[in-house]
């Protein structure tokens, strides 16, 4: 017999059967088209409808249970709706299969062209959608688009230096001064018309000329070499205002929104001088806090603050002594004064005192009475030193002590500095305390 795939198929009916006893597929089968044999004349016969291609395969499911057969009869049908409805009629006249009774209803005629038709509604909007998202632009789009081209072809040669600059540079009463063309071209994309670039490190005589007339802001990439050229130009032009780029990203890659953000947070050149430790002069101020230590931690090595001048007739500094007298065991040192040994009490104090700190990564301050100041970490002790103005006689850290925290101790008036080791090769006049001299 002929088969119907379920894809050709219009509408499929859906039936129940009841049967009061037991009985198998074959049964159910042979009284569905015995009993409905000539009954709806010879263009419905079931036999000829399957031959021919229009009724598909009758599917019976059933199942036994306390001698009761139940399950469901499904029959695809490729006619038209009235025909089908009446073959599914038919159907429910079966009122025995074999020796038991049976009652067959039919429940639902299923259309299945409704599922095909929502599902090539469903696809024809996803590929609406697709086609006005990528092949037809928006109009806004195509208007920025050619907008930002424009704008991007109006980069000019500025000065002596034919610098990459902004077409409004001379007309503007303010200046934006960036690294490179990359950057004039993000910020004429985003439609700013007074930029101009610097082409290097090093600060161009146009570029000065124009922050000495102009109101002049230097906006810089997010990284160290941004402070740097803030650094240089600082101490070089007549720079107003200072912003920078998000941390880690550069001027040229940043977006319009971020353009604006930073422009609206710039600080003035002298808040920027505060922030970065930088002099009047441009020069660096080694004891500000983000001048001792590097960006990974550690201290700077590379600055050192210039060392007091000698004035005419007066004594050169002594050198370290290996024994002072002890009347007087808790004076402070005269700048000149050559540092003494510790006295034993003073000795067990420190020793004790380095073994608590053992492994706090802090510091103990001592006062000239050796009644302890306070404790501090050791990337906050720099500023608490300074804070204190002086009266600090001794200083106890777990670390290694170097150059640049004697420097600092001989400033605020330290006399001795307690640490496990010693990093110090010159000559100071702060007395340098370490573990193997202090067994």
């Amino acid at each position: 017999m002929a088969k119907i795939s379920p894809v050709t198929a219009k509408y499929i009916v859906h039936t129940t059967i009841n049967i009061e006893g037991v009985v198998d597929r074959p049964d159910v089968i042979g009284a569905i088209f015995g009993q409905t044999e000539g009954l709806l004349g010879s263009d419905l016969e079931l036999r000829e409808l399957q031959r021919s291609g229009r009724i598909g395969r009758i599917e019976v499911n059933v199942n036994t249970s306390s001698g009761k057969t139940g399950g469901e009869i499904i029959i695809p049908s490729s006619l038209d709706m009235t025909e089908t409805a009446i073959v599914a009629a038919a159907l429910e006249i079966i009122q025995r299969i074999g020796p038991c009774n049976a009652k067959i209803q039919v429940v639902n005629i299923e259309d299945v062209r409704i599922s095909k038709r929502q599902f090539v509604v469903e696809r024809a909007k996803a590929l609406l959608k697709e086609l006005m998202d990528e092949t037809l632009p928006d109009s806004q789009e195509i208007t920025e688009e050619v907008a930002q081209s424009v704008r991007m072809l109006e980069c000019i040669e500025y000065g002596r230096e034919r610098l990459a600059a902004g077409p409004a540079i001379d007309e503007s009463d303010e200046v934006i001064i960036v690294e490179g063309r990359a950057d004039v071209l993000n910020l004429l994309k985003n439609g700013f018309k007074n930029a101009i670039a610097m082409n290097g490190t090093s600060i161009p005589e146009t570029v000065k000329e124009l922050s000495r007339k102009k109101t002049s802001t230097v906006f810089v990439d997010g990284d160290r070499g941004g402070d740097l050229i803030i650094r240089e130009l600082l101490s070089t032009g007549d720079i107003d205002f200072v912003c920078k780029a998000p941390d880690g990203k550069e001027v040229e890659e940043i977006t319009k929104k971020e353009i604006h953000k930073a422009i609206r947070g710039r600080i003035t050149a002298e808040q920027a001088k505060l922030d970065l430790g930088i002099d009047e002069q441009g020069q660096l101020k080694v004891d500000h806090p983000q001048n001792l230590y590097s960006e990974n931690g550690t201290k700077r090595m590379g600055q050192r603050p210039p060392m007091p001048q000698r004035q005419a007739g007066s004594p050169m500094p002594a050198r370290p002594a290996m024994q002072q007298p002890r009347s007087q065991p808790f004076a402070r040192p005269s700048p000149t004064e050559a540092p003494r040994r510790l006295a034993e009490e003073e000795k067990g104090l420190f020793k004790k005192t380095l073994e608590d700190l053992f492994g706090t990564h802090g510091a103990c301050i001592f006062d000239q009475k050796l009644n302890i100041l306070g404790k501090v970490p050791l990337t906050e002790l720099a500023t608490t030193l300074r804070s204190l103005e002086g009266g600090v006689y001794a200083l106890a850290i777990d670390g290694a002590v170097d150059i640049d925290l004697i420097r600092l101790a001989e400033r605020v008036g330290i006399r001795h500095v307690i640490g496990t080791s010693s990093k110090v090769k010159e000559p100071s006049r702060v007395n340098i305390v370490t573990d193997e001299l202090l067994a």
